[in-house]
């Protein structure tokens, strides 16, 4: 079966899964293999569950009518995103960076559906999987679509770009994430990069946040340019909550912190060239309440709570403990999850953050996994957020405030739960 007709199927079945225990009846499951797993095992019950059709890879599995066998199930599935793709004439704003990503691209989707039918990346879908699965989502009535591409090598955001065809571009930031695989921070930079290669190569549209040198000189060879940045706003307050004014205009936000400044000026300078009001854009802005670990602002126990621990890298990790230790308030208590994926580096970046700490005067810090537990430190350690949690339940606190902050992999939300 060509992609074509693949394609005609799509159109009857327009749902597509990947795992089976989210599918649904009339879902087109795609049967992936990973070094671990192989999903061409559960195909048969995936369309004796209500599948419509199973797109395999491995002829073994191949027993039933509604089975389409190809020679590589992700790829396929990646070839389908592009076709799909291709019947729209719609802007397709690509998101990447190392910090922010996920918050501005959901203040992006405020602004924009307060005027637009807009499609965007459903919580962190941002990989080599979820992008085509996002792309695969967007309907008929789309008059936006925004995605956002994460990246832990080189090569990853080039790739996305294929398939993805953006118009307009935007790199929030470039910092020391995912060192590992990318090789350092000039790997890093050359990683998030092949987003404005990309629209360098095609005359399209990035939205750079001009305060930032490296970003002015990664976006020099695109054409069309929209600059973004503290020329023309400032931060009124940020402690806890953001409130910005842009163009003299006052937004109060509900995100914690000064480094979310950035993230609300791409959100609002997107929707200023796209033609939406200015009083939509504040209302927008004004009314998103971050979730899923991202900057929220907790009240519980008598204590309020920086929950940050959706991510970490050095970058994000010494943001947040700037921020902190700016807010007027006593008791200050910090719980750190280790960062990951830093490779050779790891160490170091986690022997600068207990020096970041050591600078200022903390009621308690505790800090959890990782290669915090191989530096030799006064603060409390424990292994596993878990054990964290333990502590924290057994000390009582109140009226302190804190900052949970973590690598995903160390689940620091559970601290609080």
């Amino acid at each position: 079966m060509n992609i074509v007709e693949l394609y005609e199927l799509y159109k009857q079945f327009p749902s597509i899964q990947t795992d089976t225990r989210k599918l649904r009846k009339g879902d087109i499951f795609f049967a992936l293999r990973g070094p671990n797993f192989n999903a061409n095992a559960f195909a048969l019950s995936a369309i004796d569950n209500g599948a419509a059709y199973a797109v395999i890879d491995d002829p073994a599995y191949n027993t039933h009518a509604n089975m389409i066998l190809v020679n590589d199930a992700l790829a396929t599935l990646q070839e389908l995103a592009l076709y799909h793709r291709n019947q729209f004439n719609i802007p397709f704003l690509a998101i990447t960076g190392s910090n922010g990503k996920t918050t501005t691209k959901e203040l992006i989707h405020a602004v924009l559906s307060t005027s637009y039918k807009t499609y965007t990346t459903e919580g962190n879908l941002n990989n080599h999987i979820g992008v085509p699965l996002t792309i695969l989502k967007i309907r008929e009535d789309a008059q936006m679509a925004v995605i956002e591409m994460g990246a832990n090598h080189r090569g990853e955001i080039a790739s996305y770009c294929n398939y993805t065809r953006p118009t307009h571009g935007l790199i929030t930031n470039v910092g020391k994430a995912h060192l590992e695989g990318f090789g350092g921070y000039e790997g890093v930079k050359k990683g998030k990069g092949e987003l404005f290669d990309y629209i360098s190569a095609t005359d399209g549209t990035a939205f750079v946040m001009w305060d930032y040198d490296y970003l002015r000189e990664m976006s020099q060879n695109i054409r069309n340019i929209v600059k973004y940045g503290s020329f023309n706003s400032k931060i009124v307050e940020s402690e806890p909550l953001l409130s910005v004014e842009i163009n003299n205009i006052k937004i109060n936000t509900h995100l914690v912190g000064a480094y979310n400044f950035p993230n609300v000026l791409a959100a609002a300078a997107i929707g200023t060239y796209f033609n939406i009001p200015v009083e939509k854009i504040k209302n927008a802005l004004e009314d998103y309440i971050p979730s899923n670990s991202r900057s929220q602002l907790i009240e519980k126990e008598g204590n309020r709570i920086i929950l940050d621990a959706y991510n970490a890298n050095p970058s994000s990790m010494r943001a947040a403990i700037e921020n902190f230790e700016k807010i007027k308030a006593p008791n200050k208590i910090l719980i750190l999850g280790a960062m990951a994926e830093l490779g050779d580096e790891s160490l170091y970046e986690h022997e600068q953050i207990i020096k970041l700490l050591d600078k200022f005067n903390w009621k308690e810090v505790v800090l959890v996994g990782g290669d915090f537990l191989k530096i030799k430190s006064g603060y409390k350690t424990f292994d596993n957020s878990l054990k964290a949690k333990e502590w924290y339940k057994s000390q009582k606190i109140e009226n302190a405030y804190m900052l949970v902050k973590g690598s995903r992999s160390m689940q620091m939300e559970r601290v609080l739960e």
